[in-house]
């Protein structure tokens, strides 16, 4: 065979080397993202959701049969890793992720092409690359506990959402909703770039489920994390146990990660017991204005917060040990995606409803279809019953069971209500969000000493 010849079938069947088990500084992370890209593009997209105090890029690497499509009941999911900047290894874990998804759909694994054939999966190795880059050059022998944790005006991210668990916890009291709580009006104020991109991330896709990445310990961690009763006892942090209405499904998730891992669902890591590796996040230590409760009080995500290693920034030599030991978690956790129910909300002449509202009886938590009328609702194997609701048309109910593997479908369509021309207008509802209506929370700060 001719020297050119050998030199063109390379190039047709070329695929990325594997992505070496080092740490990948800024302009690293964007060659190996475009490397993926390169090799699986028709698969893939690279996109940035905004910038850093520094002009960095939030970059995302989407994987999708149709990349850069919604396709009606395909379920979004998202990855966030590196939000405390020095919280390294769960950055390098979704660039191997990102690698290992392209390869192994061209090698035709059958798991992995079913994957993103029915997934569209956004993965965002760094939220923080200011942060990283105070944190990278220390180095992992000489890394402080907390150098380049938080971002370049030194505040740290996973403190910086606005605050809806006031919000919710008011509402719990007087008869208020409890979820897709609106943003207080000056709330971009209160806000850092890295948050405020996130957060318009979030409002461009319809979210289902999503996990951040940290490192400090070894646990999955599911909502709430801040307590209802925020306040101090002498020197203690004050914890209790702070459900969600969806309680249930937060556990199966955490522990479907944990039990995937190869250690952490053994409960003792870093020197902390959790049983079955998952923990409540306000029984572990209390924290306001974090991500993943936010992602559940104002927008259609479940979001949990893993925590990956003990060393927040391990050496080297640690990285392959630690993405052996994660990869067929991070697997089975973006399959948690495919649970529960699915279906299309439409008027009678088929056209898609958006914003309908679905309830489930005993879960006082709902959830929104789509622009194109699609909703997704992830729930644990029963019996429920689901109404569909939207403004302007007759609501729906039905009874639904859900097994253990691929979600129900349920398709509701929505007749129109006659309107009466001496019909009441409605009241305006009253804005919960304002000083009238929220007592003020000075909260304690944040145990700094974890990962999340």
């Amino acid at each position: 065979m001719s020297g050119k010849l050998c030199a063109l079938l390379a190039l047709l069947c070329h695929v990325a080397e594997p992505v070496s088990f080092h740490y990948h500084r800024y302009q690293g992370l964007i060659q190996a993202l475009y490397d993926v890209h390169n090799s699986c593009p028709y698969i893939t997209r690279i996109y940035s959701v905004g910038k850093s105090h520094e002009g960095r890029h939030l970059y995302v690497i989407e994987f999708s049969d149709q990349p850069g499509i919604h396709e009606p009941l395909e379920p979004e999911f998202k990855y966030i890793a590196n939000m405390h900047g020095n919280e390294i290894l769960g950055r390098e874990l979704l660039i191997q992720l990102a690698e290992f998804l392209c390869e192994e759909y061209r090698n035709h694994n059958q798991r992995i092409t079913n994957l993103i054939q029915n997934t569209r999966i956004h993965i965002m190795p760094s939220m923080n690359p200011d942060g990283y880059e105070v944190a990278a050059d220390q180095g992992p022998e000489n890394n402080g506990y907390l150098t380049g944790r938080n971002n370049f005006k030194d505040v740290d991210l996973n403190r910086n959402f606005p605050d809806l668990n006031t919000v919710m916890y008011y509402n719990e009291k007087h008869g208020g909703p409890s979820d897709h709580l609106p943003l207080p009006d000056n709330w971009k104020e209160q806000v850092e770039p890295e948050t405020l991109a996130i957060i318009h991330w979030m409002e461009s896709y319809n979210f289902v489920l999503s996990a951040n990445l940290h490192g400090g310990a070894v646990v999955a961690n599911y909502p709430f994390d801040k307590t209802k009763d925020f306040r101090s006892r002498g020197y203690r942090r004050y914890t209790s146990y702070t459900a969600t209405p969806d309680d249930k499904l937060f556990k199966s998730l955490a522990i479907a990660y944990s039990y995937a891992h190869s250690w952490m669902n053994h409960g003792w890591n870093c020197g902390d017991y959790f049983p079955d590796g998952i923990t409540n996040g306000a029984s572990w230590y209390s924290l306001s204005k974090g991500m993943q409760d936010f992602n559940y009080l104002h927008k259609n995500c479940f979001e949990i917060t893993l925590e990956l290693s003990c060393k927040k920034f391990p050496p080297e030599e640690e990285l392959e040990m630690e993405w052996f030991a994660n990869r067929e978690a991070l697997i089975t956790f973006i399959e948690q995606v495919h649970r529960g129910i699915k279906g299309m909300v439409t008027d009678e002449n088929n056209n898609a409803i958006a914003n309908a509202v679905i309830s489930i009886a005993g879960i006082k938590h709902n959830i929104h279809s789509g622009e194109g009328g699609d909703y997704f609702r992830l729930l644990v194997p029963d019996t429920y019953t689901v109404t569909a609701s939207a403004d302007g048309y007759y609501a729906k109910t039905a009874t639904v069971v859900v097994g253990p593997d691929e979600p129900t479908l349920l398709h509701f369509q929505l007749k129109k209500e006659k309107v009466s021309s001496n019909s009441r207008e409605k009241l305006p509802s009253r804005n919960l969000n304002s000083k009238n209506h929220i007592r003020k929370v000075v909260p304690r700060s944040a145990d700094r000493r974890k990962g999340r």
